[in-house]
């Protein structure tokens, strides 16, 4: 499996598993969570993706109970913070909100490094753009908790680009990626100017809901699905292999994150990597999510 470099000190694997169902599923014993940890690292996929809120704040426990001194070195991981949901260890909230304070930021990471039992996190991520947001204070938490060594990089999730420059415009640190959605079913980045700026920057992203959140999978998308068919069998592999390569063959170098509970799903995920998709190929599959030929 490919590997990207965020920073001179941080790559993680091309593929990303996301384990925002991390709690869904029906057996959620650390046994078997280490079984899906252990299908990825099979296939070079070692980097795991988390949030404090994944789970009503439950995910990251569930992470924490499966992971052993050998595994914790063998993975790179990603956690999220900043949304105050009514649940969980915020059941008082009146309502839900963003909170980018710093107080927030370093109890929130202190949070995630007891529940998860370790002793640093490799990316951290700002969940959503705060529209309260000290971007000063915010930017210089950031910085301190690199310079702490709590946090190996910092980046962001669901920022736009002119919300990514104002909270850098307030750090030292270089932020090392955004966490947005794209896939054949949210294409929109690929030309409203997100991939562009991180393209530009050499900040490669994160593509969260690769597959459309099933959507793709449905009777509505038909005609897509064909066209993902007959790449799919050519090249021995199923549709939704088609549908990540379609974003790893774009030069922004993104990385998809990829979340499922089926075990034999997750052993099939590197598929992904055997997928070959050229110029034409590409812009075939887009014609059919557009729903019409390009301009």
């Amino acid at each position: 499996m490919d590997r990207i470099a965020l920073t001179d000190t941080l790559d993680l694997s091309r593929l990303v598993y996301g384990m925002w169902r991390l709690g869904d599923d029906a057996d959620t014993s650390p046994a078997h969570i280490r079984k899906k940890i252990a299908a990825c690292l099979d296939q070079g996929i070692t980097t795991m993706d988390q949030a404090d809120i994944y789970g009503g704040y439950a995910a990251e426990e569930l992470l924490g109970a499966a992971l052993t001194p050998d595994l914790r070195n063998r993975i790179e991981i990603v956690t999220k913070c900043g949304i105050v949901a009514p649940a969980g260890r915020y059941s008082q909230a009146r309502v839900k909100h963003y909170d980018t304070s710093r107080a927030h930021l370093m109890a929130s990471v202190d949070h995630s490094l007891r529940l998860m039992k370790i002793d640093h996190i490799d990316l951290l991520l700002i969940h959503r753009p705060d529209p309260l947001m000290n971007h000063l204070e915010t930017g210089a938490a950031l910085d301190d908790l690199v310079a702490s060594g709590k946090v190996r990089a910092v980046g962001t999730s669901n920022f736009r680009p002119w919300d990514w420059d104002l909270l850098q415009s307030g750090m030292r640190t270089p932020l090392a990626t955004n966490q947005i959605e794209m896939s054949l079913l949210h294409h929109t980045p690929f030309t409203n100017g997100d991939l562009a700026f991180h393209q530009q920057n050499a900040t490669p992203p994160m593509a969260w809901s690769p597959l459309g959140g099933g959507a793709l999978f449905s009777d509505a998308h038909a005609a897509l699905q064909r066209a993902l068919r007959q790449v799919a069998e050519a090249q021995g592999v199923d549709i939704a292999a088609v549908a990540v390569a379609w974003l790893l063959a774009h030069p922004a170098n993104i990385l998809p994150v990829l979340g499922t509970n089926n075990l034999d799903r997750i052993a099939r995920i590197g598929d992904v990597g055997r997928v070959q998709i050229d110029r034409e190929t590409w812009f075939d599959l887009y014609t059919h999510a557009l729903g019409h030929d390009v301009a």
